[in-house]
């Protein structure tokens, strides 16, 4: 019984670290900063991990400021 809670815990640990991963990669992007990185780190939570993809096609938004 034991083996199999630690099989489950640690299953259920990789699946959440996999579901945070976008949110830590968009975090740690230099393609956009401020409002901008908020939206997309909204629209992971919120939408789905599609919007990470559409993050990497898109970003930047708007102009860069450079």
């Amino acid at each position: 019984m034991t083996s199999i809670l630690g099989l489950s815990l640690t299953a259920l640990l990789i699946a959440g670290f996999i579901w945070f991963l976008p949110i830590l990669l968009i975090l740690r992007s230099r393609k956009t900063n401020g409002a901008e990185k908020l939206f997309w780190i909204l629209a992971v939570i919120f939408v789905s991990w599609f919007a990470w993809i559409l993050y990497l096609l898109l970003a930047p938004l708007g102009e860069s400021r450079e």
